[in-house]
């Protein structure tokens, strides 16, 4: 291996791929190579989750108290290497230092609210319809989870699965994105300087075509917690429901944000250019439709032109926005663009691969794209967003509620009525008044509805019903035995 090879990490050594092959990570900012990480395959996978079930039992015998003290060092150790980490992140991602500061921040903090878990994590108690007979519940831990990522947000995606799996007392197999390997082994190699065992957090590279779908289908992976796209989420879902085990699905969002006639349109307009463009539009709960009341459609359209044409693509602190994450995907965002206006869209502003090296996508605004076309429908998850004239609340809601997702959610308004006539019949796991599509914090939990997931929650308390099971304990006393 070379100082610029990305390894695995199983059973606390770092190795290469049992085949020996190698794929290229290039810089998103300029197209140049940035490194190789292992191409694994399934006798990598077959490893790594053996390290992890040989070392489950004795981690699982740790108190929550002790394994809440290990996560929070290993928290305040990446705070300690927080500019170290950033600036990894910003050479996988081509995003400027100052957001990939924040996103490093938002993985600490994580790991802070697990470990605060570790004296809080409470059961009940109840009563029993008979006497001398006391139920009580506790949580103890599923066993080997596979955790599948996203490239979006690398620390953040790895703190929101990898924490609270290893607090509740698993252990884990990470397949992070190919276009991400770095700051997954970072992660790791930092959780094992604090002191995690071997074998309770392993790292697997590669594809996941081949890695990924080598782990879903391991039959000794009792949880398989997945983030991407609905298409894989539904191959995810399927293997591993073949043999019973626990799936955790946060998928796509075709996110809508309503702007009312009573809006604030200078706010909308800064919150919908936020919500669309900010991570170059990768984001899950990006505002992908925006739907306007048309008594003020062309004044808040010509506005949110102005600021989007504004938007600068690069990878310093004074751009907006970075690239795209590959070149493929480039492309095709570019296609689906392309397809839109062949069929009839608008574009408003953008629509086309900004100047320069890189990858980046001018972000873009497109009108008159119907209803039911792909654009309207189908996560891009890139820098582009439709414009939709709506009448009324009413015709807002049917819109918004009219796509098979159903992650975030936000509306302008004045009114604390529309506002929270819209919180309740707007189908989405999670709903914002007056601000973005995005922005959950650790103790927030987060997921959604129909395509958007199965239901469970990332992050908050709710993270810790996706990595434990309950088990109700019966006490039976006799009274003539005191």
């Amino acid at each position: 291996m070379s100082a610029a090879d990305v390894p695995n990490l199983v059973d606390g050594r770092e190795t290469p791929a049992a085949s020996g092959d190698w794929l290229d990570k290039h810089r998103p900012g300029d197209g140049t190579l940035l490194c190789r990480l292992a191409r694994s395959g399934a006798e990598d996978v077959e490893q790594a989750v053996a390290a992890a079930h040989r070392a489950q039992a004795a981690w699982a015998r740790e108190t929550p108290v002790a394994r809440g003290d290990l996560v929070r060092e290993i928290a305040l150790r990446l705070r300690e290497r927080r500019d170290e980490l950033s600036d990894l992140v910003a050479q996988e991602t081509g995003k400027s230092p100052s957001l990939t500061r924040g996103e490093t921040d938002a993985a600490i903090e994580m790991g802070l609210f697990v470990a605060g878990e570790g004296r809080r994590s409470y059961g009940r108690t109840t009563t029993a319809s008979v006497p001398h007979r006391a139920v009580s519940s506790i949580r103890v831990p599923v066993g080997v989870a596979g955790l599948l990522l996203s490239f979006n947000t690398p620390l953040p995606n790895i703190a929101w699965k990898a924490f609270p799996a290893v607090f509740c007392g698993n252990a884990a197999v990470v397949k992070p994105s190919e276009e991400v390997p770095a700051s997954a082994l970072a992660f790791a190699r930092i959780a094992h300087e604090c002191g995690l065992p071997p074998g309770v957090l392993n790292v697997v590279q590669g594809l996941g075509s081949e890695a990924g779908a080598a782990l879903v289908a391991h039959p000794d992976v009792d949880l398989v917690s997945f983030t991407g796209s609905a298409a894989t989420g539904r191959d995810v879902n399927e293997v591993a429901a073949r043999r019973l085990a626990k799936v955790c699905l946060e998928l796509g969002g075709k996110n809508p944000l309503v702007v009312c006639d009573d809006a604030d349109l200078d706010n909308a307009v800064r919150w919908a250019a936020a919500s669309a463009f900010s991570n170059a539009g990768q984001r899950c709960a990006a505002a992908s439709r925006i739907l306007v009341f048309d008594a003020v459609y062309d004044r808040f359209r010509d506005r949110f032109a102005d600021a989007t044409r504004a938007l600068t693509v690069g990878s310093t602190d004074e751009h907006f926005l970075g690239p795209v994450i590959s070149r493929r995907s480039r492309e095709r965002i570019l296609d689906a663009i392309a397809a839109a206006v062949l069929d009839g869209a608008r574009i408003v502003a953008g629509g086309s691969a900004a100047a320069g090296e890189g990858f980046g996508v001018l972000p873009t605004i497109l009108e008159d794209v119907p209803r039911d076309a792909p654009l309207s429908c189908d996560e891009l998850f890139g820098p582009v967003t439709t414009l939709d004239r709506v009448r009324d609340l009413d015709e807002a809601i049917e819109v918004a509620n009219d796509s098979p997702y159903g992650l975030t959610a936000a509306i302008h308004t004045a009114s604390v009525h529309r506002a929270m006539r819209f919180a309740e019949e707007v189908q989405a796991g999670v709903v914002v008044v007056n601000g973005g599509t995005h922005g959950s914090e650790p103790h927030m939990g987060f997921g959604g509805v129909k395509q958007s997931g199965t239901g469970w929650r990332e992050a908050g308390v709710e993270a810790l019903d996706v990595y434990t099971e309950w088990k109700y304990v019966n006490l039976v006393t006799d009274p003539a035995q005191t």
